[in-house]
Formats: structure tokens, C-alpha cells, sequence
């Protein structure tokens, strides 16, 4: 596929609320459909509310944007780049409908997860097809770029993360150091039809070797589980794990690597700044995060190189481990 086959980049997340009254619709969005208590759901605003009522992945997503914009820039790719939310605004629907205004024809989309599986690749494509088919024959094309959790510089964006947190460490703590891979939990029936704890386990080894851990000073551990307690989701859970090592080991830090996200969420700011960390605190123990790589340098340039690799395939894609490189289009029924 040429150059010019291609007109512009979308930027996809899943959005959150940027100001105290958006709480509420973004919930009720995030909701729609799901049988969720009313005390779970204000239980969940009031977390929003303890940080005044902002997410603050939008401006993450913004200044990706701005970033990329340059590094496309760099390269001869004078592209628009568009930013659109699977529950805020701009939703996607409306972002497509910009797209068609400005008469681009056919987007290159980053998903903003590295890793697949319907909640953060089929919903997404659901939602797009949604759009389209209101739309009609005006609709742009879009084109997910390849997923990238075994990408070099998904890897060593990663790496960089965790190792300016070894930095910070005194040289004795460096070396007793536990390492706590996490990513959001999704249910067991929604794992056993797609490959999203596969791409978990790979991506966290892959960091873990670049940073010469040993298999006994790591673990990938899943966060942010809902629904109805009888229905299972992947585990072991963070917070139990770090009960487990209040334990074992109570003078060593734990790092933790919420490889699972690109940028700063809620699920990030709460579920491991507030609520983890309190849990360590109360077992004893002292708990270092790795910042999120989604404005950093290497990651920005991955992003390029994944566009790139699309305008001038075909060709090998770059990737570490076993698992091979993600497919360039997925299968309709990749994340059912």
C-alpha cells in the first residue's frame, strides 16, 4: 500500500470526564446496559470527584497528539492527526464526521492499549462500524496499526520507565527490589477468545529480561476487576499479591509497572497511586510506579515507525520473543 493511500491519523482511547459534571454522563455512557448497583456507580464518581473531577487521560491523549504531530513532521508526513473517545467527547462518531468535513479518506488508527481483546480492540471497531454505517458513503476509511505489545520500542519505552525508577532506588534497595507487572483484569470468558494475557506475559518478560530480572524478582498481576463477584476475571489480583508480600517481604520496595496502560487513567491514578498504595502501606510495604510511556520519547518514535512500516509494507515487522508480529488488518472474530 502506497503513501498516499492514507491521509491522516486517528488517535483512539477511552476518554474520562474533565470536570466535576462530566462525572456523572461519563458514567453513565461507561454503564449503558450493564446491570451496575447504584452505590457502585457513586462509589466510582466519588473517585473521580477526589481529584476534582478529571481523568486525566484526555491530557495525555492531547499532548500524544501534539507529539506526534512532530514526529510525523520530521519524517515528510504532514498528516492531520485527530483524537476521538470511546465514552467522551470527541466521540468517535463525531470525530469521523470532522474527518469527512475535512475530506480525509482513509486514517491510519492507534488504539491507545497495546494489547487486544474486545474490551480494548472490538468495542473500539464496533463503534468505528457504527459510525460508518450512519454515515455512508461519506464515511473515512480507518485502519487499526498493527498491535504493538512485542514492538522494540514498546520494550524499550518500558525499560527506560522502570529503570529511571531502579535509578531513584539506593543501590541496596535496587537489588532486593520486587517487580509488579499490572494491566486491567478482564473476565476469564473474555480471555479464553483472544490472546490479551498471552501479549501480557510476553510483553512483561520481554522488559524484564532488557532489565536483567530474574524470573523470581517479578510477576505480572491484574487491577481494576468489576462486575458481579461470581463471575471470575484473571488473576492473581495486585491487591492481594501485595498482601502476599507484605509478608514475604516487607523491607524491600516493590516497583510497579502498569504495563497494561499507555497513558495516565484513572485506573492508574486511583486504583495504584491511592488504593495500592494505601494496601502497602498498611502491610508494610513501600511501593515505587513506573511512570506511563505514552509521551515518552521512544514510544513517540514507535508510533512512527508502526506508520511507517504500513505505508512501505511489505516487509518483516519488527518484534521480540515468540509470539510474532500482531496481523497488519485483525480477523473479524479476533476479540468476540
Amino acid at each position: 500500500m502506497t503513501a498516499t493511500s492514507y491521509d491522516a491519523l486517528l488517535v483512539l482511547s477511552y476518554g474520562g470526564p474533565e470536570g466535576p459534571e462530566d462525572v456523572m454522563p461519563f458514567l453513565d455512557g461507561v454503564l449503558e446496559g450493564k446491570s451496575v448497583p447504584a452505590a457502585r456507580k457513586h462509589e466510582v464518581a466519588l473517585r473521580y470527584q477526589q481529584f476534582g473531577g478529571v481523568s486525566p487521560l484526555n491530557a495525555h491523549v492531547r499532548a500524544l497528539r501534539d507529539d506526534l504531530l512532530r514526529e510525523l513532521n520530521t519524517a515528510g508526513l504532514s498528516w492531520p492527526i485527530y483524537v476521538a473517545s470511546r465514552y467522551w467527547t470527541p466521540r468517535i462518531a463525531d470525530t469521523l464526521q470532522q474527518m469527512a468535513s475535512d475530506r480525509v479518506h482513509h486514517a491510519l488508527a492507534l488504539f491507545t492499549s497495546a494489547f487486544t481483546c474486545y474490551a480494548s480492540c472490538g468495542q473500539y471497531f464496533a463503534a468505528i462500524e457504527g459510525a460508518q454505517r450512519e454515515m455512508g458513503v461519506d464515511a473515512p476509511r480507518v485502519t487499526k496499526l498493527r498491535a504493538y505489545f512485542n514492538h522494540p520500542g514498546f520494550v524499550e519505552a518500558w525499560s527506560e520507565q522502570v529503570r529511571a525508577v531502579f535509578d531513584s532506588l539506593a543501590a541496596g534497595e535496587r537489588s532486593q527490589s520486587f517487580v509488579l507487572f499490572t494491566a486491567h483484569s478482564i473476565p476469564i470468558a473474555m480471555a479464553e477468545t483472544c490472546s490479551y494475557r498471552e501479549q501480557l506475559m510476553e510483553a512483561s518478560r520481554l522488559v524484564a529480561e532488557r532489565l536483567d530480572l530474574t524470573e523470581n524478582r517479578w510477576q505480572l498481576v491484574f487491577q481494576s476487576r468489576s462486575g458481579p463477584p461470581q463471575q471470575p476475571w484473571l488473576e492473581p489480583g495486585l491487591n492481594v499479591v501485595l498482601h502476599g508480600l507484605g509478608r514475604k517481604m516487607p523491607a524491600a520496595p516493590v516497583v510497579i509497572v502498569p504495563i497494561g496502560f499507555v497513558l495516565d487513567n484513572m485506573e492508574v491514578t486511583y486504583d495504584l497511586d491511592v488504593e495500592a498504595r494505601g494496601i502497602a502501606t498498611r502491610v508494610g510495604l513501600r511501593t515505587v510506579r513506573a511512570a506511563t510511556p505514552g509521551t515518552q520519547r521512544r514510544f513517540v518514535q514507535m508510533v512512527r515507525e508502526l506508520v511507517q512500516e504500513r505505508l512501505h509494507a511489505p516487509h518483516v515487522p519488527p518484534t521480540l520473543g515468540k509470539l510474532g508480529p500482531a496481523p497488519d488488518c485483525c480477523r473479524r472474530d479476533c476479540c468476540p
